[in-house]
């Protein structure tokens, strides 16, 4: 049955482009961790882990076991041997399954360890079977360890349990800031814990660290250095990169900008376009009032289209009578208060729009294009939330 025209078209071609480019930048100094979390930032799971892992991915994030389990059942079995990292942790009751489904956990706090050892003693897995990424606070406050709990922490992987620490991680939170001061100071403290670690007589594999701002930015050099002066490979974890979008920098980087974020500008493909289209067009008078408490009222005769998108469907509400979608290549502007189930667009000055045409929310339609970054700006907020925002109800077409 035909269903409601709304509807995100995902690129995995895009995608696995995106990768290959990504891994190019941090070779040979370091492995990619491809993050999907969050329905792979609202491009579908389902249609992104497996491009990724086909692109040559052996590493993928997600934010929780349930992630993790729906990120398994999607791969095809080829990917054995791909690596799942819960990178918000385990909850209680979890442990179990994360065993199961051969997940990596991200672990900073005591009761991680309560719950990960409890399930590993019930598996019968043995001494140092159960690989862990202990995260480091290093500045952020927001997960990890702080340095006075660590010497507990770090009592917890004996030789007698069953975990092995495989990678140490922190969170760079100001990667994207030109002076890279915060950034600096975050990797000496994490050398600094790195020295504690060998000090306690254990070893790491990956240190974990860096996204995509990280990456593009061209401190893939920096975190290696980091890594080899501990014996550990580097492991970078580019989130929003992957869909086809640079992050936004300080204006700072404008004055020197790294030849690895002038390439990533020219070389990455946006994945996902989001589409709707006209569902009926009206001739209205002037002084006609336009959707819910009148917020628009028509000045001349127009001509208004209605679109199958909404609040519902992610549109953000606040983008009524301040942004435009594309329609047959061209701005038309939102009027009205955005609805739950529709839209309104202004097509006064477009000729022939008829119901059927397609509209354009997110995308590129005859050399117009709108990003993420268009709709964060208008909307106050920032891409992330923008894709993560997409409801499910709006269906993803692999294209």
């Amino acid at each position: 049955m035909p269903t409601r025209p709304c509807r995100a078209e995902i690129r995995t071609g895009a995608l696995e482009q995106n990768y290959r480019f990504l891994a190019g930048l941090a070779r040979p100094h370091a492995e990619l961790l491809a993050i999907v979390k969050a329905d792979a930032y609202g491009h579908s799971l389902t249609l992104c882990a497996p491009a990724v892992a086909a692109a040559g991915a052996r590493w993928l994030g997600v934010t929780s076991v349930e992630e993790g389990i729906a990120a398994r059942a999607v791969c095809p079995a080829t990917q054995s041997e791909l690596r799942v990292l819960v990178i918000a942790g385990v909850f209680p009751g979890q442990g179990a399954a994360l065993i199961e489904h051969r997940l990596t956990p991200v672990v900073w706090d005591t009761w991680h360890f309560d719950e990960l050892e409890s399930a590993a003693r019930a598996a019968a897995l043995g001494p140092g079977s159960l690989p862990i990424h202990l995260e480091i606070d290093t500045g952020m406050s927001r997960q990890g360890v702080a340095p006075d709990s660590l010497p507990a922490i770090l009592a917890r992987i004996s030789p007698a349990s069953p975990f092995r620490l495989e990678g140490v991680m922190t969170h760079l939170f100001a990667a994207d800031e030109a002076d890279g001061r915060a950034t600096d100071a975050q990797l000496a403290r994490l050398d600094e814990t790195l020295s504690c670690i060998s000090s306690a007589g254990l070893f790491s594999e990956w240190l974990n660290v860096g996204n995509s701002a990280a990456l593009v930015a061209g401190q893939a050099q920096a975190i290696a250095d980091l890594a080899g002066r501990h014996g550990m490979k580097a492991l970078i974890r580019p989130g929003l990169a992957l869909y086809g979008l640079v992050p936004g920098f300080d204006p700072g980087f404008a004055n020197e900008e790294p030849a690895t974020l002038a390439a990533a500008r020219a070389g990455l493909q946006p994945v996902l376009a989001w589409k709707s289209q006209v569902v009926s067009v009206r001739a209205v008078p002037a002084g006609a009032v336009v959707g819910y408490n009148g917020t628009f009222v028509a000045t001349e005769p127009m001509r208004l289209a209605l679109v199958a998108a909404g609040y519902g469907d992610g549109l953000t509400r606040s983008l009524g009578n301040r942004f435009s979608l594309l329609v047959r290549g061209e701005r038309a502007p939102l009027v009205g208060r955005i609805s739950m189930d529709q839209a309104v667009l202004d097509v006064t000055e477009i000729p022939g729009v008829q119901p059927g045409d397609e509209v354009v929310i997110l995308g590129e339609q005859g050399g117009q294009t709108i990003d993420a970054f268009d709709h964060a700006t208008a909307a106050g907020t920032i891409p992330w939330e923008i894709f993560t925002r997409i409801a499910p109800r709006v269906a993803r077409i692999a294209v």
